[in-house]
């Protein structure tokens, strides 16, 4: 069974996969699940990715935990019951 990815109420990411809150995507490590969904909806790759890379911007946790403090992208993800989260990081305000 792959592996759950929620994604984040931002409506470019839900359009980018169909209107969808969340996909499947098979691999053993978040990188390749991450790959798995881009593959299945090309326009989420902008939207993850900046040359390749995981954008600045952009928190990745597996079951709750961020994976920047874990293995990053080569973080062991397990097929049973492993939810990937994708994150955007949100920053401002009026600075009243």
């Amino acid at each position: 069974m792959p592996t759950k990815v929620m994604l984040p109420t931002v409506t470019v990411f839900r359009e980018a996969a169909d209107g969808k809150d969340h996909v499947f995507g098979s691999g053993s490590t978040v990188g390749e699940v991450l790959a798995d969904i881009v593959k299945q909806y090309p326009a989420l790759e902008t939207k993850l990715f900046d040359q390749g890379r995981l954008r600045q911007h952009i928190i990745i946790t597996v079951n709750e935990e961020d994976t920047r403090y874990l293995d990053d992208m080569d973080t062991a993800v397990s097929e049973s019951e492993t939810i990937i989260a994708i994150i955007p990081a949100v920053a401002g305000g009026s600075g009243a």
